[in-house]
């Protein structure tokens, strides 16, 4: 058995950690490899550093595309010391959400709501992007996209229609290849990095933070002036992510930042 109370001890989430030790316990129990559902980014982070420490057992995150935010879990218990080998690739299928959005511009959390009012559990959804006017894609567990394959809905007053499709079909969004960068700021505010670190102004970025779309450290956060230190990280949904490597003074009392933009 786990060491559940260790394990759990300081736990950022426990209501969704819980389920995911009765998974790791059946996969030690019955030596048979298992997916979980789609865990949120902060979720599947917590899990990976909290269960590195278990020699029995391997895990292997997969989200259907490279940097995606909302991922798959695979649990499977090592032989002889010998950590398994995870497969080639993950039980995830696309969606093709079509509609006419042209005069109704619509956000992925619009997409997640009209999925959600279909029937579909949230920890069937992974990540969704938008394709426009024309709709959005998303990726979901197989069994999800079977069930919706064909299904009709609405975003507020927008019809969609969905399609299943293999994630190969799919229009993936581009993935970001890391980048490094460096800013000379007169503070370690969080606007000022953002700022530097997306390219936006101060002022878009503050509309951003009202608009809720960005994150630290996967939270919501609502003060533009927060000081930021390393090690942090900033989410911008459609922008990437930013993380803090290095605040260092200078010599007129102005702060020297490097960033690493994902």
């Amino acid at each position: 058995m786990l060491p559940r109370a260790e394990l759990l001890s300081g736990c950022n989430d426990p209501e969704g950690f819980i389920p995911l030790l009765d998974l790791a316990d059946t996969v030690l129990r019955t030596w048979q490899p298992q997916w979980s559902p789609f865990l949120s980014a902060p979720l599947r982070e917590e899990v990976l550093q909290r269960l590195s420490s278990l020699t029995e057992l391997t895990l292997h995150s997969a989200g259907g595309r490279t940097g995606a935010e909302r991922q798959r879990l695979w649990f499977s218990r090592n032989e002889e010391g010998q950590e398994a080998n995870p497969p080639d690739t993950a039980p995830v299928m696309g969606l093709d959400v079509e509609g006419n959005f042209l005069f109704d511009p619509v956000e992925p959390d619009d997409i997640r709501t009209a999925l959600l009012a279909l029937g579909m559990a949230e920890a069937e959804i992974g990540d969704i992007w938008i394709r426009g006017d024309r709709g959005a894609q998303a990726l979901c567990t197989p069994e999800a996209a079977d069930r919706l394959d064909g299904q009709k809905g609405h975003v507020r007053d927008v019809d969609i229609h969905i399609e299943q499709k293999e994630v190969e079909q799919l229009q993936l969004p581009a993935t970001r290849i890391p980048k490094q960068l460096t800013s000379v700021e007169a503070s370690c505010r969080l606007d000022a990095i953002a700022s530097a670190g997306f390219g936006l102004s101060r002022a878009k970025v503050v509309q951003q933070i009202r608009n809720g779309r960005l994150r630290l450290n996967w939270k919501a956060v609502r003060q533009a002036s927060k000081d930021l230190n390393v090690g942090d990280r900033l989410q911008l949904q459609d922008r990437g992510s930013l993380e803090v490597l290095a605040l260092e003074r200078t010599k007129r009392e102005r702060w020297r930042v490097r960033l690493e933009r994902r």
